[in-house]
């Protein structure tokens, strides 16, 4: 009896107990089209229908009593799902308890038909050469510090503090440093040959990378992606990722994914930026993305950054990281601004900071960074101070601007005859000022001064070096011609009050980051805020301080010393995790916090070490699978159906915050 062509394929669904291959039968007819990687539909006998599935490898078999299903059909020739790509997928899944297809879901882009057939049709992308010019100037950058382009083409994990301050480009475009030490790296791959995956929170960072880029890079080389992109173009850059040619790909957190032949480096700059975790399941950081592949597919690891999280910080004191010093300190020079005798305790800007910011704006744009958005972001009772909320959904209230109507930050509705349901009062008071509401006040204390607001609602790029007071909130500083003559962080005190375990980490890199946009010499007054945070921003030893925040994280088991896992579902079932989890030896009782309520039940912490981490992630994946089975039968006859939650696991918890 002759073979048959088994194919083995990855089905498509969220659905846990599907997270892993399916034989199927090729039939004659598609024998050819049926290649591994192509997007193929095959019958889900269970659920009575077609679905779509990755074909992942095929084989021949003898046995032809085993009963399989035929493939349905082959939806596309390209073959989107490489070997490489399948591997990472399956590792980083199997890391965070979830499933490969959700992670290919993030990695390949929604087929369009019209931008397939056009690639198909196009020629094969040529090599791209790298001018001698190109080189030179990428060796010079890369130079600043010692042994980095040597490490880099060893394929070596290294972390560098990146320098603060612009640099102009030849078209008089200025970028921050990091990004022209970013695209010399990502040159200085192409090359070798080699192609390079560079990785950035947000866009406002992928167009000062783009810029530095296109300066050095060929013509041709770079390819974009990221979530603002049309469907088409993402999926047209997808495919250009495929091709054998190298290129230097540059975009958000899913561009770590890029299936690029001969990958020679991965760089991620700014890890510590929430933009750059995952929020859908099953929540893989792109740093741990980026550690995997590097393990898997080789090539050099770059973290870049004005800060270092205590997580890079973790990999450099137990050796998987090298970290890289620059060969000249550079800093900004930043002032602890506090208020003096005889002025008010209130007084938001210090008159050390105010004059500096009267001297700067004859010379040029001057930077006032806050915490909020809007105009008074919170209000309170004027008579007991407590916190005005919506009498219909007990949110916030705002004020959009002075004597405006309050209005619900999360229903939207005005509370036009609102009552304190303390005091009885009808009187709000501003306990709060936004970036509108700061532009208002420093408006009248620098009349004729242009004003700009920088915020989620008015996104600005770029200003010129022309005077002007640009109230930003944090990550959202526009990029000044020359670097700002002076920066003033106000609201330091209130984001450090954040109930947030990484609140101090955060601080200081939003702080350094808005220091890095300083021209040289201009002063960065930081106003308010003392201890640990304020003295390694002054003194601009990063390092050091997540060095200190290691250090004390370590005795009282708090990540990332440790790993941690949420369970959330039923408390049957989340007890029962917990307790296997226990008896495996992998979790202590202190190591077990909860469970506590919460909106699908309830929740539990676990903590273990890094060297459980694999046998965790498989306990707590064949729970979600089991409980997910369970989920699934029918009730006895003449029962009513009882509801189930669906247990979920997320691993890798940054926080400790139940």
């Amino acid at each position: 009896m002759s073979a048959r062509r088994v194919a083995r394929v990855l089905i498509d669904s969220p659905l846990p107990q599907l997270d892993r291959l399916f034989d199927y039968v090729v039939p004659l007819s598609l024998l050819e089209q049926a290649q591994p990687g192509v997007r193929v539909r095959v019958p889900l006998r269970t659920a009575g229908r077609v679905v779509d599935g990755y074909l992942v490898e095929l084989a021949d078999e003898d046995d032809a009593d085993r009963p399989l299903s035929e493939l349905d059909d082959v939806v596309s020739p390209v073959a989107v799902l490489t070997p490489a790509l399948y591997a990472l997928a399956r590792r980083a899944a199997d890391r965070a308890a979830g499933s490969a297809s959700d992670i290919l879901r993030l990695a390949i882009p929604r087929r369009m038909v019209r931008a397939e057939k056009a690639w198909l049709a196009g020629e094969e992308a040529s090599a791209l050469a790298v001018s001698d010019e190109s080189v030179t100037r990428s060796s010079k950058t890369l130079a600043g510090f010692p042994s980095l382009a040597e490490e880099l083409s060893n394929g070596a994990r290294v972390a560098v503090d990146a320098a603060p301050g612009l640099v102009r480009l030849p078209d008089g475009t200025d970028v921050g440093a990091w990004a022209a030490l970013l695209a010399a790296a990502g040159v200085q791959t192409l090359a070798r040959g080699r192609s390079a995956i560079l990785v950035v929170p947000d866009h406002r960072d992928q167009a000062q990378l783009v810029a530095a880029l296109s300066a050095i890079a060929p013509a041709g080389s770079v390819i974009e992606t990221d979530a603002r992109q049309s469907a088409p173009a993402r999926y047209a850059a997808f495919l250009r990722t495929l091709s054998r040619v190298p290129c230097i790909v540059v975009g958000n957190r899913s561009a770590v994914y890029a299936p690029v032949h001969e990958l020679g480096l991965i760089a991620l700059w700014d890890d510590g930026d929430s933009l750059l975790s995952e929020p859908l399941s099953p929540g893989v950081h792109a740093r741990d993305a980026a550690l995997i592949r590097q393990e898997l597919d080789g090539g050099a690891l770059l973290f870049a950054g004005h800060t270092r999280t205590s997580d890079v910080e973790r990999l450099v004191s137990v050796g998987w990281v090298t970290e890289i010093t620059a060969k000249r300190r550079t800093s900004p020079r930043v002032v602890l601004s506090a208020t003096r005798e005889g002025e008010s305790r209130g007084a938001r800007v210090p008159s050390a900071a105010f004059a500096a910011a009267r001297e700067a704006l004859a010379h040029g744009p001057v930077l006032v960074q806050v915490a909020r958005p809007g105009y008074a972001p919170v209000l309170v009772c004027a008579e007991c101070r407590n916190p005005a909320r919506c009498p219909h959904c007990a949110g916030p209230l705002q004020a959009a601007r002075a004597g405006a109507v309050p209005v619900c930050g999360w229903c939207g509705r005005s509370a036009h005859a609102w009552t304190c349901p303390e005091c009885s009062s009808t009187k709000l008071r501003m306990a709060s000022a936004g970036s509108e509401r700061t532009a208002d006040e420093l408006g009248r204390a620098f009349p004729g001064v242009r004003i700009i607001v920088a915020d989620g609602e008015h996104q600005v790029l770029r200003i010129d070096d022309r005077p002007a007071l640009v109230v930003a909130t944090r990550g959202a500083e526009p990029i000044a011609t020359g670097g700002y003559r002076a920066i003033v962080l106000l609201d330091g005190d209130r984001m450090l009050m954040a109930d947030d375990l990484r609140i101090g980490e955060s601080c200081l890199r939003w702080w350094s980051n808005a220091a890095a946009l300083a021209a040289p010499g201009a002063p960065v007054h930081l106003v308010g805020v003392a201890g640990p945070v304020a003295r390694a921003l002054a003194t601009w030893t990063q390092p050091a301080y997540a060095r200190a925040e290691l250090a004390d994280r370590a005795p009282l088991r708090m990540p990332p010393t440790v790993r941690v896992a949420s369970v959330e579902g039923e408390q049957r079932s989340v007890l029962g995790v917990v307790e296997h989890l226990r008896s495996e030896g992998i979790v202590a009782d202190a190591d077990a916090l909860g469970p506590v309520t919460s909106d699908n039940g309830v929740r539990a912490l676990v903590r273990f070490d890094y060297g459980h981490g694999s046998r965790a992630s498989e306990i707590l994946r064949a729970a979600v699978v089991a409980e997910a089975l369970k989920s699934r039968r029918r009730p006895a006859k003449g029962r009513p159906p009882t509801p189930r939650n669906t247990l979920r696991v997320r691993v890798d918890v940054p926080d400790l915050d139940l």
